[in-house]
């Protein structure tokens, strides 16, 4: 079935039932017992069940080709073991519901739409639905960065008060614990500036709002606005892009830059580099050398007006915690481009991206990034150093086995972790639910949309990576 040809049938459901009505209206059938209603019901399940078949026939992710599962190594039978499982998710009332897609060896063989873009409306999940990716934004904009690394613009080396004079001399806080066990806080000069490497590795020192147990840090990014009480969380985007540097440029570090990796709003501020070096806002960069080459056209830091009714929704309250969520509102002009969270996109979109990084940084003829910088990007940047107060596997997955490159987690072997993976795949996700990640190994890039925020993240990012790993029946290793 073509793609076609599946949105007229998918359109032509209530045109249909209507026909029947009217039909057996006509012909006076009281026995029949058949309401408008019941055959609606009917049309939306079947509806369901078309949209979540596995799409080896119907391609959203723009100019990618499609295939059968079993002609690239993988299982039909498994992949409608993945639909099951998220819609048993969907109807017992954990999530409202998600969009799944697989590339293996550059074809896309499963595409699955699942339950609600706004449960409280029962309006179903479509194929175009606009999700907020929060730190699904970071990878973009640490490969618009990588792209000004190749063109000599900038290097790792370079400090970043060389872009950005506001973060020259910075300063670390420091705990210390008496004898009674009673710690405090002093301030000493950073032995070393902040790079542009550190910003892509998460080595800056600086910090999250929502994160650091810092108090006399928190108690700085507050009063530099970062922060407001009872607000949305991760929204940086009310801040100019110049208020945005000074607030965190004045603010502490929480440890000396270089020497641990701490998860932050460091990408945030790589857009800012990033607009300084360009003399572009960081959205228009994207737009000229990401967004447009890739057919990226719904992904941005705004939803247009126009597109708002696209926008897909979480749960009011939180199934798990009952407590009420916040997100962003992506519907208002942000002051500044957030770089580390402020962007939305689509499945399609987002595939289209991840298949490029899967084909070593090219998709359709459009160049993106040299496969030497994707490899330097998604390789091992930690080394020995310590990553306090959790490892990136920790943070994302609640899993070991993982480091941390440019921009992406990266896997460090087969073993060592407690999700099925190889060695160098690497991936991130946000923080109302999305998720990816791209196994060169197995030639295989996964993209899930959803709006699913809170503690629950991780087993839901478990339970894909384990659940596509069964479906590989044939390795490329």
């Amino acid at each position: 079935m073509g793609t076609g040809i599946t949105l007229v049938f998918f359109n032509s459901l209530t045109s249909i039932v209507e026909l029947l009505l009217n039909s057996l209206n006509k012909m006076q059938y009281p026995q029949l017992q058949i309401t408008k209603r019941s055959l609606l019901q009917r049309s939306i399940l079947l509806t369901a069940l078309c949209s979540a078949f596995i799409s080896a026939q119907v391609s959203w992710a723009q100019n990618i080709p499609t295939a059968k599962p079993e002609s690239v190594g993988m299982s039909s039978k498994k992949l409608q073991h993945i639909t099951k499982m998220f819609q048993m998710e969907v109807d017992k009332g954990a999530i409202p519901g998600a969009i799944i897609q697989i590339n293996r060896n550059g074809k896309l063989v499963y595409t699955s739409i699942l339950g609600f873009k706004d449960k409280s409306k029962n309006e179903p999940l479509t194929k175009d639905s606009i999700f907020r990716i929060y730190s699904m934004t970071k990878p973009l904009a640490s490969i618009a960065a990588m792209q000004l690394v190749e063109e000599g613009r900038m290097q790792l080396t370079d400090p970043i008060s060389k872009f950005l004079p506001e973060f020259k001399d910075m300063q670390v806080s420091v705990a210390k614990t008496d004898s009674k066990g009673e710690t405090s806080y002093e301030t000493v000069p950073a032995l070393k500036p902040i790079t542009v490497q550190d910003l892509l590795r998460h080595t800056s020192g600086i910090a999250y709002p929502e994160i650091t147990k810092n108090p006399i840090i928190k108690k700085a990014y507050i009063n530099g606005g970062l922060y407001v009480a009872e607000g949305t969380d991760y929204d940086q985007r009310r801040l100019s892009p110049k208020e945005f540097v000074t607030a965190v440029a004045s603010s502490p570090l929480s440890t000396q830059p270089g020497t641990n990796w701490e998860y932050s709003m460091s990408v945030d501020v790589l857009g800012r580099v990033i607009e300084a070096v360009s003399g572009q806002r960081l959205g228009e960069y994207l737009q000229a050398h990401l967004f447009k080459p890739l057919n990226m056209k719904d992904t941005g830091f705004k939803v247009p007006a126009e597109n708002v009714s696209r926008l897909a929704q979480p749960f009011s309250v939180d199934p798990s915690t009952q407590q009420p969520i916040k997100l962003l509102d992506v519907t208002l002009d942000p002051a500044n481009d957030s770089g580390g969270a402020g962007g939305v996109s689509t499945a399609a979109d987002y595939m289209n991206f991840v298949s490029m990084l899967l084909n070593g940084g090219e998709l359709n003829g459009q160049r993106i990034i040299s496969p030497t910088t994707l490899s330097l990007m998604t390789s091992d940047q930690l080394g020995t150093r310590t990553s306090v107060p959790l490892n990136p596997g920790q943070l994302l997955m609640g899993v070991n086995g993982y480091t941390f490159g440019l921009g992406f987690m990266v896997r460090q072997g087969p073993g060592l972790s407690e999700v099925p993976g190889s060695e160098g795949e690497y991936m991130w996700a946000g923080a109302a639910g999305t998720f990816f990640w791209v196994d060169p190994k197995e030639k295989l890039g996964v993209v899930v949309m959803t709006q699913v925020p809170g503690p629950i993240r991780p087993y839901y990012r478990r339970m894909i990576k384990q659940l596509v790993g069964a479906s590989i029946v044939s390795t490329y290793k």
